[in-house]
């Protein structure tokens, strides 16, 4: 396993080949994030950002979307995959945003676990990004970053490797630095084409010295 020094030298080599890491989903209010962070599950930003701008021109608020019908939520959200279900549990997330929580977002992470269709994952993003509440998003770019330096085990589950890197990394760099690792795995330590053989952190990288030495 590495050890937390040489994981956080990788962590600063990921720091200056990204400087600028942030979320790229595109909204103006924290209602808007959540709605978003909810739509690209398992479908890229890009993909989010393509359908969300006149999804928010139609319905801007959670007043505004939970009342609207599934069905014409459908219709602009239909390119995303899984877009039924996502349409159904963004109405019923508004829904109880504005009948149990006045309308405002829940700034707990407990709390807004309880909308449909969050989980920890959406939670950390939307309190992070909207809030500056700590936290560390682990998805498949955070996840496979994690393994392939061996931080984890590879059967380590998402809430272990947010524990892990939670104990690891310093409280006020863990939104910054789980921008880094998405960066770093959705740019450059890509699932299926590994640019190992430029890596800068190659020589911390079990998975990497492996794959150059083994390219089969």
């Amino acid at each position: 396993m590495i050890s937390k020094k040489n994981f956080l030298q990788v962590m600063e080599i990921i720091a200056e080949m990204f400087p600028e890491a942030k979320g790229e989903l595109n909204w103006e209010t924290p209602f808007q994030l959540l709605i978003a962070v909810i739509l690209s599950a398992q479908t890229t930003d890009k993909g989010v950002n393509k359908a969300t701008p006149a999804l928010f021109a139609q319905y801007p608020d959670a007043q505004s979307l939970a009342v609207a019908k599934v069905e014409e939520v459908e219709t602009y959200i239909k390119t995303i995959g899984l877009y039924r279900t996502k349409a159904k549990n963004i109405v019923k997330t508004a829904q109880m945003i504005v009948k149990v929580f006045d309308g405002e977002i829940p700034q707990d992470k407990k709390t807004l676990q309880t909308l449909a269709g969050v989980g920890r994952k959406t939670a950390n993003v939307v309190l992070g990004e909207a809030f500056g509440v700590p936290g560390i998003a682990v998805d498949t770019h955070v996840e496979r970053v994690s393994k392939r330096l061996d931080l984890v085990l590879q059967k380590a589950t998402v809430t272990e490797v947010e524990e892990k890197l939670m104990k690891v990394l310093p409280e006020n760099e863990w939104i910054a630095d789980h921008h880094r690792l998405i960066f770093f795995g959705r740019y450059h330590c890509l699932a299926r084409a590994p640019k190992c053989e430029i890596c800068p952190v190659l020589q911390y990288c079990k998975f990497g010295k492996g794959k150059i030495n083994d390219p089969s």
